[in-house]
This record gives structure tokens, C-alpha cells and sequence, in this order.
């Protein structure tokens, strides 16, 4: 596995976990009924710039692997 793939592989997985975000509301009422919403409020403010860094990741490495792929040409 070269390089740019586990770039992808990282930007992806962070991103995936990241959006988690979306099930802030479902964590809100999930965890307002054990008492510990205290959690939750500042949860957007680490998982947003997590999902903004991994999806710019991703898009570097791709932008790497497509300039890559030009220079790689057979010897004659």
C-alpha cells in the first residue's frame, strides 16, 4: 500500500468518525436522561474543524496521487 492510499484511508476514517456530529441531538437526549449532558456541550466545537482537517486530507492526498501519476512513466 503506497503512501497517498493511507493518507485516503486516515482522511476517510477521521471523517467518518467525526461525523458524529450529527447525532449530537441523539447524544443530548441519551445522555440527558443519566445527567450528563455536561458532556456534550462543547462537542461540536472539537468534531467540526476534526471533519474540516479530514476532508482536506483526503483531498491532498488525492491531489498528490493524480500529480504522481503523471511523473511515473516507463523507462525506454
Amino acid at each position: 500500500m503506497d503512501e497517498n492510499t493511507k493518507l485516503i484511508g486516515v482522511g476517510v476514517t477521521g471523517a467518518l468518525l467525526s461525523m458524529l456530529c450529527c447525532l449530537t441531538p441523539v447524544l443530548v437526549i441519551l445522555l440527558g436522561a443519566l445527567g450528563l449532558t455536561g458532556f456534550v456541550a462543547k462537542l461540536d466545537y472539537v468534531l467540526v474543524p476534526v471533519f474540516v482537517a479530514s476532508i482536506a486530507l483526503v483531498a491532498f492526498a488525492l491531489v498528490r496521487r493524480r500529480r504522481g501519476c503523471a511523473a511515473k512513466t516507463p523507462a525506454p
